[in-house]
């Protein structure tokens, strides 16, 4: 892949193309890789299809400002987000500790973008370019765009529009933004007058005639009620039918954020995903370990957009939307055909998914023109009514797929909503999923055991991952098949105490299952869970909820959920212990762990291994329930 084929990264770039000037910089957090999985790729070719010069400056020195003006003034304007992932989420793990490891950045090497790289990076490019628009995105921007708590911090930011000191912020997913805002600035509009574009937010000394007021920032900080009461006004606003104009008052002046641009229809989401992407990581980065980011997607297909699926601690509702979009047959499959022609391809396509991969259209029909119900989630404690689960699209979908010349599989290797699929009595989907689209084990989210958690969580009960797991059991013996599932598990979510880990401990060892995966709550900006971490009240009905917040019983919790790792034991038996079931430390089956053996001496042997879960891993369960290997 030469780097002709991508867009300029440099003055000398730029100069092979016989340009004297280009009209937007895009910077992003991430290293440059040309995908459609990757929003830095994704807008910078949104402008090159308008007819705009785009020149792309990715994971660049911050500390002054001398790389950012390196390529000139831009004519136009500079772009900037944080890349896929919120920095601090990138850089920090759930117990704050530094990631060793980053997988969007070159030879996964860590330290290549600031903390709060949205921030730093528009600071950076303001004192580049006095004077010049500066627009700010991305993931990071979206969920930090009202007044919000910092888990890193522990404290409550402003909209980081104030921080950046930008002159818009765009949320979601920004294509419509993005091109409204680029023809108006080349029309010679002033981009401090655009207060009219949807899926944007900017600061203003009043607010709007009729905008919905939220509690103010300072009023956040000061009342834990007032942050859960704007985050309830915050979610059942974000719609793009019926949402309105919001303001929160941050010091003097106006933070104002308009309604969610609609969803990309089929032929937009269609044109988007077949801009002239390389698919490819930039040749810049051949000598310093390539960029692993891409093995993941080089030969995956996203097919739809939006998510209601309803998880509380998901950004994806708040960033993407509820309600989903898809992309055409005919553009998928043309996508698809163009893989088999890439010199590294050996016949698998690795996933056809997105957000939820068996999401294909929105969840019922009233909310084309009426909207998603506010503070109604469409599948959790149980499915609404009006539910339309049909996988016969997608499933025509796949089956065209998978007879492609050149395609020996077709995988499903996004998360699938299993209760989703549940609701569609035909069974035709899940049957075929099982017989031609796994490969190997299927990601599936119980998340808990226990219902009151659940609810918080927005999930489903667990009858109903019960009744996935017997249908899944029985549909690997029909098609003599051993394929393994892969159930993601949360520790410490708000609402979860002691005793319901146990509990979940104990509904593991009864149903004989050993789980590979299991995240401690992590309070990423935005979300519904955030705020229940943060207040301690549920905004959905502004009760109180009980959260775990202390780093010791946050350790418990999730030795709890992996109680055979021997270095797990002595946290597991202090928590049994606290939570006075010392009927779980013994020799039967139902016993957690046994007793510690005496010492000669009368005394007890203590385990001296670091307590935590980095042993070795268990390996996910499969059909028989029992631990089983890939």
């Amino acid at each position: 892949m030469n780097r002709s084929d991508f867009l300029p990264v440099s003055a000398e770039d730029m100069r092979s193309r016989g340009w004297d000037g280009y009209d937007f910089l895009v910077v992003g957090g991430d290293a440059y890789i040309d995908h459609p999985s990757f929003g830095t790729a994704v807008i910078s070719r949104v402008l090159e299809a308008e007819g705009f010069r785009v020149a792309v400056l990715c994971q660049p020195d911050w500390h002054s400002a001398d790389t950012f003006a390196a390529m000139g003034r831009p004519r136009l304007g500079v772009m900037i987000g944080a890349g896929n992932l919120d920095s601090m989420v990138a850089h920090y793990t759930a117990s704050r500790h530094r990631r060793h490891e980053d997988f969007y950045s070159p030879g996964k090497k860590t330290g290549l973008r600031p903390d709060r790289a949205v921030t730093v990076y528009a600071n950076r490019a303001r004192e580049a370019f006095p004077g010049l628009p500066i627009v700010i995105g991305s993931l990071e921007a979206s969920l930090r765009r009202f007044a919000h708590y910092d888990y890193w911090q522990d404290k409550v930011r402003r909209s980081v529009i104030f921080d950046a000191k930008a002159d818009l912020l765009v949320y979601g997913m920004g294509e419509y933004a993005t091109i409204e805002i680029a023809r108006r600035l080349a029309q010679g509009e002033d981009i401090r007058e655009m207060h009219d574009i949807r899926g944007t937010a900017y600061i203003a000394s009043a607010p709007p005639e009729g905008a919905v007021m939220l509690p103010g920032y300072e009023a956040v900080c000061e009342d834990k009620r007032a942050y859960a009461e704007a985050t309830r006004i915050e979610y059942a606003e974000h719609d793009p039918v019926r949402g309105k104009v919001m303001a929160q008052k941050h010091g003097e002046r106006y933070l104002v954020v308009n309604p969610p641009a609609m969803p990309l229809p089929t032929p937009e989401l269609d044109r988007v995903a077949e801009l002239p992407y390389t698919r490819e990581v930039h040749p810049m980065y051949d000598e310093l370990g390539g960029v692993p980011a891409i093995d993941e997607v080089r030969f995956s297909v996203i097919h739809n957009r939006g998510c209601f699926g309803g998880c509380n601690f998901c950004a994806l509702a708040f960033h993407q939307g509820r309600m989903v979009t898809s992309r055409s047959h005919e553009s998928v499959i043309r996508e698809v055909e163009a893989m088999t022609h890439h010199p590294l391809w050996k016949g698998y396509v690795s996933d056809v998914g997105g957000p939820s991969a068996n999401f294909r259209h929105p969840s019922c029909a009233k909310q084309l023109k009426s909207g998603m119900c506010p503070n109604r989630s469409c599948l959790a404690p149980k499915p609404c009514p009006n539910l339309d689960a049909d996988h016969s699209d997608y499933l025509t979908l796949l089956r065209k797929l998978r007879k492609i010349p050149g395609v020996k599989k077709v995988f499903v290797r996004s998360g699938i909503r299993y209760d989703y699929m549940l609701c569609d009595k035909s069974g035709a989907f899940f049957s075929e999923l099982v017989r031609y689209h796994i490969s190997g084990q299927l990601k599936v989210a119980p998340e808990h055991c226990i219902d009151s958690v659940l609810d918080y969580m927005g999930k489903p009960h667990i009858d109903v991952y019960e009744r996935f797991m017997g249908e899944y059991k029985k549909l690997n013996r029909r098609y003599d098949k051993e394929q393994y599932v892969v159930p993601y598990l949360m520790s410490s979510h708000p609402g979860s105490t002691l005793e319901c880990a146990v509990e979940l401990a104990e509904f593991l060892n009864r149903t004989g299952r050993r789980p590979e995966q299991v995240q401690d709550f992590y309070p990423t900006p935005g979300t519904i869970s955030t705020c229940m971490y943060y207040t301690g009240i549920d905004p959905r009905d502004m009760s109180e909820v009980y959260v775990p917040r202390s780093g010791h019983e946050k350790a418990m919790q999730r030795a709890l959920l992996q109680y055979t790792v021997p270095a797990n034991r002595r946290l597991v038996a202090e928590a049994l212990h606290e939570a006075h079931r010392e009927d779980l430390i013994g020799y039967e089956r139902r016993c957690l762990i046994k007793p510690e053996r005496p010492k000669p001496n009368g005394t007890t042997a203590k385990n001296r291994s670091k307590s935590g879960s980095g042993a070795k891993k268990a390996a996910p369960f499969g059909k028989s329930g029992r631990r089983g290997g890939k």
